[in-house]
């Protein structure tokens, strides 16, 4: 006669506990694919803000009037410069850090007061450690956000008056 039905609703009751485990697998690898790619995303976030930040103090710093050049003494300054009679704005906000979510960052001071850079306050480790451009070649190997260090030092003049490479900074 016929088959009985109960054999094939064990059958099919294991075709659904395997197909929910697949996809249980499929959505933890999109998680971690996801994940990886977000964290790759705040990486070049966090390098075009803190390239937005040392291009504003650099600004800052080769605008100052007169001879004696000075680093702004806070972010704020780079929003609002106040020394001309025309006030002169180097960023249009203070950029929120991609990595903390905050408007917060850590200052590097400089020589006599004023900030010469900022950096990211995440103890996170970044994934990308090597192959920056030119301008970022100091953060190769750093093993934290809060060590890729967005710095502006002035090009000293060499003996021949000519303005110094890199590596006699």
């Amino acid at each position: 006669m016929f088959p009985s039905r109960r054999g094939q609703s064990g059958f099919t009751y294991m075709g659904i506990i395997f197909l929910v485990a697949l996809m249980g697998l499929l959505l933890a690898s999109v998680g971690t694919i996801w994940s990886a790619a977000r964290k790759s995303e705040q990486e070049r976030e966090l390098l075009f803000v803190g390239n937005q930040f040392r291009h504003a103090i650099e600004l800052y710093y080769e605008r100052t009037p007169g001879p004696i050049k000075e680093y702004p003494k806070s972010l704020e300054a780079l929003l609002q410069d106040a020394r001309y009679a025309n006030v002169q704005r180097f960023l249009r906000r203070i950029y929120v850090d991609p990595v903390t979510g905050k408007a917060e960052w850590g200052l590097v001071p400089g020589p006599g007061g004023g900030v010469i850079g900022v950096y990211s306050l995440s103890d996170k480790e970044p994934r990308k450690k090597a192959n920056f451009s030119e301008a970022n070649q100091a953060l190769e190997g750093k093993t934290r956000y809060s060590d890729w260090k967005f710095i502006y030092i002035p090009r000293a003049a060499n003996s021949n008056g000519m303005p110094a490479t890199p590596s006699q900074r």
